[in-house]
């Protein structure tokens, strides 16, 4: 029988459901070190990014409910309990430092290829930026164009000399 079980099923239940994100989170990283696209790694690394929330919200309930136990609860269960705790925030602490650093390598990366010469790789270079990326720029430009038309102000170009280009894209 589980140790926690014996202490109660809720804590069970939720250490259960820790210790399958800590398994999807480690099959996950050794699979983005199989992932050469780097936007298949962006989706991958945002993929483990939710989980390892998933997993803080799930370490803070359990927190919680050792809190609600503690007056029941021998010393020595408690300290168990939180050392159990602590674990799994070191566990999740050393995934969220490798999910950095494949950020940032990810980074580097695309950081790199814009460095590169245009006629070796511009078209490249523009596929980097998502559909969402895109359309989010341009949101924000219709919105400040929006605010400004609202103001009375007819051309941006007064204020922002390449402004005006931004109508190009809109």
């Amino acid at each position: 029988m589980d140790p926690l079980s014996a202490i109660s099923e809720e804590l069970a239940e939720i250490d259960g459901q820790i210790a399958d994100i800590f398994r999807a989170l480690s099959n996950g990283f050794q699979k983005l070190e199989k992932i050469q696209d780097s936007n298949r790694q962006s989706r991958q690394l945002e993929e483990l990014t939710d989980k390892m929330r998933d997993c803080k919200r799930l370490i803070k309930e359990f927190d919680r409910e050792v809190k609600n136990m503690e007056r029941i609860n021998d010393p020595n269960t408690s300290r168990m309990l939180n050392e159990k705790k602590q674990s799994m925030i070191k566990e999740l602490n050393s995934y969220v430092a490798l999910k950095k650093q494949y950020a940032s390598n990810l980074e580097n990366k695309k950081i790199d290829l814009f460095d590169m010469p245009a006629e070796d790789f511009g078209e490249q270079n523009v596929l980097l930026a998502s559909g969402k990326q895109i359309s989010t720029f341009l949101l924000t430009c219709n919105l400040a164009l929006y605010t400004f038309a609202l103001m009375g102000y007819n051309s941006l170009s007064t204020y922002y000399p390449s402004a005006d280009i931004l109508w190009f894209y809109i």
